[in-house]
């Protein structure tokens, strides 16, 4: 008796009919990019395959080109950011350094600006110092003594005690305006201060300087004597507001008024 094969809804689909719907899914799932890690395991699954074999549909080599491609990627940004930090260390670095080079830069040169106006004031005030014309003296004869021996009656400036030899200097900055000879005064040195007023030394043994020199504080000028209307070895010395004679005015006023401890 001849069985002929059953036809309707109940048919199992053939082999091939089988193979060929599975090709057809994952290529669709290939085309979407929906391809899940099952999806390997799926085809290992089929009836069909044979043992330890797994038919080249192409689906592995997409999951595995897709997964190294996001490694690659993911190691690309990882250098990108490592690269952008490495330069952003490296500019606040160099930020950095360049502050302290200007801080560094600054400091010298305020220092240097400071030794300058420290050197400038020491400058000025060497400049304007005042001392006394006979280093450790004192005065043995005060002002506007009265005594036949001045002319006009009475002392027109001071004596500093001073023995023969004895160096004698400007009180302060000036310009010499008068060297030599002063009658009365004998050996004399009148001197212009730096401040408009006049200095006078007189009855030197000997004159060191000359008319239109320019002399400093504490600069020798001569050596102390007794030439000219004089008892004994000692140094005249009178504070003018002026250069002739009569514009005299107090000497030791004149001196303690410039600092100097007479």
């Amino acid at each position: 008796m001849a069985f002929t094969r059953a036809t309707g809804k109940h048919r199992a689909p053939s082999r091939l009919s089988r193979k060929s719907a599975q090709v057809a899914g994952v290529a669709a799932l290939a085309t979407t990019g929906v391809i899940g890690t099952l999806a390997s395991p799926a085809l290992a699954a089929a009836p069909d395959a044979a043992p330890g074999a797994l038919e080249d549909t192409g689906l592995n080599q997409v999951v595995v080109t897709d997964s190294l491609a996001e490694q690659v990627d993911a190691q690309a940004e990882a250098q990108e950011l490592e690269a952008q930090e490495a330069a952003a260390k490296a500019a606040a670095q160099a930020k950095a350094e360049a502050e302290a080079k200007r801080k560094a830069e600054a400091r010298v040169k305020a220092a240097r600006e400071a030794k300058e106006r420290a050197d400038r004031e020491a400058e000025r005030q060497r400049l304007n110092a005042f001392r006394l014309p006979v280093e450790g003296s004192y005065v043995s004869t005060g002002y506007q003594t009265g005594g036949a021996m001045w002319s006009s009656g009475s002392h027109t400036g001071i004596d500093f005690h001073a023995a023969s030899g004895s160096q004698v200097v400007s009180v302060g900055a000036g310009t010499v305006v008068e060297a030599g000879w002063g009658g009365a005064y004998g050996n004399n040195v009148v001197i212009r201060m730096n401040d408009g007023t006049y200095t006078q030394y007189g009855h030197l043994s000997s004159v060191s300087v000359s008319a239109g020199q320019t002399v400093m504080p504490g600069q020798q000028i001569g050596l102390s004597g007794s030439t000219g209307n004089s008892s004994g070895p000692h140094l005249h010395f009178e504070a003018r507001t002026g250069a002739d004679y009569g514009s005299d005015i107090d000497p030791v006023a004149y001196l303690r008024s410039h600092g100097v401890n007479v």
